[in-house]
Parts: structure tokens; C-alpha cells; sequence
């Protein structure tokens, strides 16, 4: 089924950034508001301690199993928000990559931030995000 998502981007704005700067979704879209997706095992235990990009990879997996769970796929993610536990540039871009690359085209709107500590002993990632489908 395709996505109910549209992404906008606007020849206004730089082309650096690796989304689209805005996205909508039709009346009548299901709104999926998703929890952080953590990078917990199926044992609640956090993996890939002290790696940024490994932690990620397990948080994207986490995602697709919730967005699943409600009947959706990445990409009918609408926003993402992506949480890294770090003050180092680098440590925010490596998480990222990963997100990016499992985005693939569906380029979504999204906002990287660093922070100061996440919920978890020793977790590094955490991903928030939105989708919209139509049943």
C-alpha cells in the first residue's frame, strides 16, 4: 500500500540537509505516535554499549517492530526525532547515518540532538517518530 506521507522540500531552502523539511498527511490519515525506541534486546538488556551507530541500528529495528505492531512501515513515518546521548559532533553524525540510510528515499522530516543522558544504563541512541497511514 502506499504511504500516506508526502514530503515537501522547498527550493527555498539548502539542499544540505539530508530530509525534507516538512511532510503532511491527508484528512483522514491514522496518526501512529510512537514511544522512543530504545536500543533494548528482547530481554530489556541495552545493546552495543559505548557504539553510537550500533545503538542505532537496534533502535531502527525496535521502531519497524512497533511500527509494525500498529500497522506501519518506515515509511509512512511522517517526523523523527533522533536522541544521542553525546556533546561530540561525530557521535551524532554516526547515529544519524545509520537512521538516513534506513530511511532510504522516503527522506523524512527529522531533528538530530545531543544530550546530556537517556533513560537507560548506558544508552547512547534513542529514536521518537510519527507515521500516518490510511486503512
Amino acid at each position: 500500500m502506499p504511504s500516506a506521507v508526502q514530503l515537501i522540500r522547498s527550493a527555498a531552502l539548502s539542499d544540505v540537509a539530508e530530509y525534507a523539511y516538512a511532510a503532511t498527511a491527508p484528512a483522514g490519515a491514522r496518526l501512529v505516535f510512537l514511544a522512543g525506541a530504545c536500543p533494548l534486546d528482547e530481554d530489556g538488556r541495552t545493546v552495543a554499549v559505548g557504539d553510537h551507530a550500533g545503538q542505532a541500528a537496534q533502535c531502527v529495528a525496535n521502531l519497524e517492530t512497533a511500527l509494525a505492531a500498529a500497522g506501519a512501515t518506515l515509511d509512512d513515518l511522517i517526523s523523527t526525532r533522533v536522541l544521542v546521548a553525546s556533546s561530540r559532533q561525530e557521535d551524532l553524525v554516526s547515529a544519524w547515518e545509520v537512521v538516513r540510510r534506513a530511511m532510504g528515499v522516503h527522506d523524512v522530516p527529522s531533528t538530530l540532538l545531543g544530550v546530556t543522558v537517556l533513560g537507560y544504563d548506558d544508552q547512547l541512541v534513542e529514536i521518537e517518530a510519527v507515521a500516518a497511514v490510511i486503512d
